[in-house]
């Protein structure tokens, strides 16, 4: 089960995203996995573009998710391979090989 929820505050999200950014360096499925919550949570949270009144000058701020899309998708790459049965994550597809079997 996911430790990360729609009534997850943004600093518990920001937080996920941060301590599970190293499944990599961890060799960590589970990592990988609330990273990828994570990463998902904050794609529909972070707005695309603010904008921003002060003393009647509008400052207008756009945030490229680009990047945070591309991590998630490194890591579900990741996970694929990486990932074990268990959990809900997609293992890595293993073929058998029986050439060779009767000599």
């Amino acid at each position: 089960m996911a430790t990360l929820s729609s009534s997850s505050t943004d600093a518990e999200v920001q937080a996920a995203y941060e301590d599970n950014a190293s499944y990599l360096e961890d060799n960590s499925p589970t990592k990988a996995r609330a990273f990828i919550t994570a990463c998902t949570i904050l794609l529909v949270r972070l707005p695309k573009r603010v904008n921003q009144s002060s003393s009647g000058a509008s400052d207008e701020i756009e945030l490229d998710l680009t990047q945070i899309k591309a991590e998630r998708e490194e890591a579900r790459k990741w996970l694929a391979a990486n990932g074990s049965t268990t959990g809900g994550g997609g293992g890595a597809i293993r073929h058998t090989d029986l050439s060779g079997f009767r000599d």
